[in-house]
């Protein structure tokens, strides 16, 4: 058998007996002491797995390594009579985004806010930011920020249903969508009529926004698109398809937004 095939299947089983236990990947590389990049690398196939390490795997995932070493292993079958309870966890920790509107309103008020006067700004770039966020966020906290759900199209991520909330808040006066040229394209932009609503935010919800506008609201929309284009949800994901936001704990430097330092393993 190939052994990049291998692989593969060793670090399916892995993360499913991993979800059915309801640990998250942080959770699990901390329980056999190796980094979370590592963790996430085993679960795509793109790492192997010592003799030690797979022993401590199956101390924590309560699994026999004869059983999960076979060709006929089943994740099912292993966890017989418990996989009703620990599917119930999983679902707890892998939420389902749920779109909440007025918290979507209120982050793409912010951005505008604090990108407001920078000409470069148009719809692209916007896009971006509030994907970043959404992303950067739950890949910190594994929790949702906006809740939006993101596709996958040809020029990058875009939240679905933003046409209509833009509709809305047009409406109601909350922001004002203008036409202007830039580098001689016709651009997109959009200008906050009112402020946002902070109270709408948590401290670390800001903080995560914040830094996504510090990095890159100056970048020019091929810039911002392009690198768009090399974040491993984006490259996970079929064209026109959701993009699942449990593809940022697959993030690799420098995407990921979490801090391995303390981490670090010796290979």
């Amino acid at each position: 058998m190939d052994i990049k095939l291998l692989q593969k299947q060793i670090g399916q089983r892995i993360t499913e007996l991993r979800k059915m236990k309801g640990l998250s990947q942080e959770d699990l590389a901390k329980s056999v002491k190796i980094s979370r990049p590592s963790l996430a690398q085993i679960e795509l196939g793109n790492r192997g797995v010592n003799v030690f390490e797979l022993q401590q795997l199956s101390l924590v995932l309560s699994f026999s390594m004869d059983d999960f070493m076979s060709k006929n292993f089943s994740v099912s079958q292993d966890i017989e009579g418990k996989a009703e309870a620990r599917s119930a966890k999983t679902d707890e920790r892998i939420s389902v985004p749920t779109l909440q509107i007025s918290k979507f309103k209120n982050v793409l008020l912010y951005i505008l806010e604090r990108c407001a006067g920078k000409p470069n700004v148009g719809e692209t770039v916007l896009y971006k930011l509030l994907y970043f966020s959404d992303f950067n966020y739950y890949e910190l906290y594994e929790e949702h920020l906006t809740g939006a759900k993101y596709r996958k199209l040809p020029y990058g991520p875009v939240p679905q249903k933003l046409d209509t909330i833009i509709g809305q808040m047009m409406e109601k006066g909350m922001i004002q969508r203008i036409k202007t040229e830039y580098f001689d394209k016709m651009q997109t932009r959009y200008i906050p009529l009112v402020k946002a609503d902070l109270t709408e935010l948590k401290a670390s919800e800001k903080e995560v926004i914040d830094k996504v506008i510090e990095q890159m609201s100056d970048w020019s929309a091929s810039a911002i698109s392009s690198y768009s284009h090399k974040d491993m949800p984006w490259l996970a994901s079929k064209e026109g398809e959701e993009i699942n936001y449990e593809l940022a704990f697959y993030r690799e430097a420098p995407f990921s937004v979490r801090n391995y330092e303390d981490e670090i393993e010796e290979q």
